[in-house]
This record gives C-alpha cells, structure tokens and sequence, in this order.
C-alpha cells in the first residue's frame, strides 16, 4: 500500500525526525504529530534538549552520548519490533549527515524492512538554516563536505574539498572544527585560498537559531578559524560570491548589475 502523509502507522513504527535548527518554531507539523504520538523517543541528549517538554512527558526516553548512534538507534529498532512506536530525533535533516541512512542500513541488515513501518520525516537542514541568517550564499550551485575523519578518511575529504573549490562550487563545510582536529579547517581554507580571491566572503554561524546566536560574515584574508567549533557551520563563497551591505549574496544571474 502506498504510504502517504496521513497514514502515521502506530503499531511496529519507527520514525527517524527531523527536528530543523532547534528554535521550535522550525519544528515541521508532520513531526510534531510523530513525536506527540509516539511511546519512545530516542535522541542525542543536546537534541532531546531542544524538544518542548510536554512532548517527552509520559514516554520511555532513550538518551545517549556522541559516538553511540548505533547504540540508540537498535534501541529504537527494538521498539518498533516489538509492537511499540519510536521516534528517533536527529537536528537539521535527518538525511543529511544524520541516522536516516543507519537507520535503514540497521533494518536492512536485520531483515526487518517489511517487518516495522519505517517513515522519514524532512527538516530544515542546517546549511538552510545558516544561509538564512547570513543571507543568500546558497542562489547557486553548492556543495556540502563534512571535514569529520571519523567515517570518511581525510584523504577523501582533501580530494572533495579541493574538486567543489576548482569547479566553483560555493562550499558549505559541516562539522568543521573539534579540539581534536583544528588543522583540517586551517588546512580547508588554505586550499580556497588557491581558487578565490582574497575578498570572498566567508560566512560563520554558530547556534543557528538558538541560545548564543553567533553569526558572522569576512573576507576570506580576515577568517579566524579560531572562532569555529563542532556547532558551527562555514560556508566559502564561488568567484561570483560578494557582499551586499552586511549580507553574504551569491548571484543566480536574474539580475543583471549595469557596470
């Protein structure tokens, strides 16, 4: 049968969530009613934080640290198996450097595909979130390049970032810097410093869309790799990228600027 929007299953359900950039008011509807209906949510302790409390009240919490997603994600799987209805809550997107695809991976290995009524719910991932605040560097083609070396090897990384900067891919770089690894940023904006002008812009955000709110716009000579960590996202302009007043533009070409 062909699932459509109103055919949340409750029994033997497993929704993996998109919970957007944290503010609740980015909270899509379609999750919300997942979340008020299920019995179990599963979730990062700092996500579980940003969901309103009356929708945790009464249900079975599943909670646990960085580096235990497949830890809480057969947590949730047993549920559903069960005959329970878990939802397992992801920030931005949760088909973007998120569990869906765990998730699927998990219940593929499992042989339990038919078995639990999976359903992946979108959220404003976290590179539309930042565009917003910093104003409009997405217009144009763009790539996404996580610098974590955790799954990926560095070598990946470096081949990826320097291909997305010589085709003039505006660069959106997620997880940019951790305690452990600060020379991959450094290293990241070496190599745009190979294909762009001194003078494109840089976007920084840290806490999209919740408490201590940083957002910040330079040229790329005057980036401080300093000021990112793990809740930042950076975005590098292409050659066209400029600012206009304080905001970050990336032209699409629909306005053509008389010279």
């Amino acid at each position: 049968m062909e699932k459509t929007s109103s055919d949340l299953p409750a029994a033997h359900s497993l929704y993996v969530v998109g919970l957007g950039p944290g503010d609740t008011g980015f909270l899509p509807p379609l999750a919300l009613r997942a979340l008020q209906q299920v019995s179990c949510i599963a979730g990062y302790p700092l996500y579980l934080d940003l969901l309103p409390p009356e929708l945790l009240k009464g249900k079975k919490i599943i909670a646990s640290g960085m580096r235990r997603e497949q830890e809480r994600c057969q947590a949730a799987i047993d549920e559903a198996s069960s005959g329970s209805s878990a939802a397992i809550v992801c920030s931005g997107d949760p088909g973007i450097y998120a569990l869906a695809g765990l998730v699927l991976e998990m219940l593929e290995a499992e042989k339990k595909l038919s078995q639990v009524n999976l359903s992946i719910l979108p959220g404003i991932p976290a590179f539309s979130a930042c565009a917003s605040l910093l104003g409009a560097p997405l217009t144009h083609d763009f790539a996404c390049v996580s610098l974590s070396d955790l799954l990926t090897p560095w070598e990946t990384i470096e081949k990826r970032l320097m291909a997305a900067l010589a085709g003039d891919f505006v660069l959106v770089l997620y997880n940019p810097r951790s305690k452990g690894r600060p020379h991959y940023l450094q290293k990241a904006i070496s190599y745009a410093k190979i294909f762009r002008a001194n003078n494109c812009p840089v976007g920084l955000v840290r806490n999209a869309y919740r408490k201590n709110q940083f957002v910040s716009c330079v040229p790329l000579s005057r980036f401080d790799t300093s000021e990112v960590d793990m809740l930042s996202l950076v975005i590098i302009g292409n050659t066209q990228s400029r600012m206009a007043g304080s905001f970050f533009l990336t032209p699409r070409g629909y306005h053509i600027r008389e010279v």
